[in-house]
């Protein structure tokens, strides 16, 4: 079998307090911590004895979590499995890098978002520009608010042309067409994500060959349908994978409209979609991708 994970545990704390993020500074106690790592562990454990299969492993936090010894340590050993083709991991980039000098640049990759007034510009870059001597595969992302907007710019100038800067819609704020058209001239994908995506009743990946698991084992489609699947430790996931429609009205997070299979969003990031890297020569994206108009958003 060939899967894709999607791995969130219990882990809710970051370092970072913006002001756009619900778990802005919130702490873990130590037993929450504990719990955590004991999930992730049991997690890594179950991936890495799945010789018969062919993984690829997103882990998509809460909080932060390669501040954390066991998520940098769990990647840099899962990139030395040879049947997990990829891992990767959403991040702040606020950890050292030093210990992606043990991991397998090969498998490992990361989705990295600067988040302006969070931590010093030149520290940021200087942390990519070491990604890139490392020759770590890795995206860099902001949120497009318009007081972001400098900010980009710089980063993208800054940046190699070979990384590729995304920008995220900013949830809950109606972006101009102006607004819209100054961020899609430094990510030209952006049109995917200005506007949620009509998915009720539409064939999407997940479900089949993509799944969320949480820290309990408990396997769903995605992160955004609660309906349960089975469990990943006792194999009763397996029987229920098969294609399936989206229950719900809209999607608009990246990392679940990205498996819609009337997107061609799989070709966009073909070698790339767990860490959101486009392939060198992407189809044409469309200038302006189809807009559901009005919905209640469904998080």
């Amino acid at each position: 079998m060939d899967l894709t994970v999607l791995y969130r545990g219990p882990l809710s704390s970051c370092d970072y307090d913006c002001p756009y993020c619900p778990f802005a500074k919130r702490r873990d106690s130590r037993e929450q911590l504990r719990a955590d790592r004991a999930a992730l562990e049991r997690f890594a454990g179950w991936a890495a004895a799945q010789t018969g299969d062919r993984l690829s492993v997103l882990f998509t936090p809460w909080g932060e979590g390669l501040v954390r010894s066991w998520y940098r340590r769990t990647l840099t050993e899962l990139s030395h499995v040879p049947h997990i083709r990829r891992v990767a991991i959403q991040t702040n980039l606020s950890c050292r890098t030093d210990w992606l000098a043990e991991a397998s640049p090969e498998t490992l990759a990361l989705w990295c978002t600067y988040h302006p007034g969070q931590t010093p510009y030149d520290r940021f870059i200087s942390k990519c520009r070491d990604l890139i001597r490392r020759e770590i595969r890795f995206s860099v992302g902001i949120v497009g608010f318009p007081g972001h907007l400098e900010e980009a710019r710089r980063l993208r100038a800054d940046l190699p042309g070979h990384v590729y800067l995304w920008v995220n819609a900013p949830e809950g704020h109606e972006l101009s067409d102006a607004e819209a058209q100054a961020w899609t001239e430094l990510d030209p994908l952006f049109p995917y994500s200005r506007h949620p995506h009509r998915s009720a009743g539409l064939p999407c990946r997940t479900g089949e060959s993509v799944v969320s698991v949480d820290g309990e084992g408990t396997v769903r489609r995605c992160h955004f349908v609660r309906a349960e699947l089975g469990n990943l430790y006792d194999g009763s996931y397996r029987r229920a994978l098969r294609p399936r429609a989206c229950p719900l009205a809209v999607c608009d997070c990246h990392i679940g409209y990205v498996h819609l299979e009337t997107l061609p969003l799989y070709d966009v990031f073909a070698g790339g979609v767990l860490e959101r890297i486009p392939s060198p020569t992407p189809p044409a994206s469309p200038s302006a991708p189809p807009r559901p108009g009005p919905v209640r958003p469904f998080r």
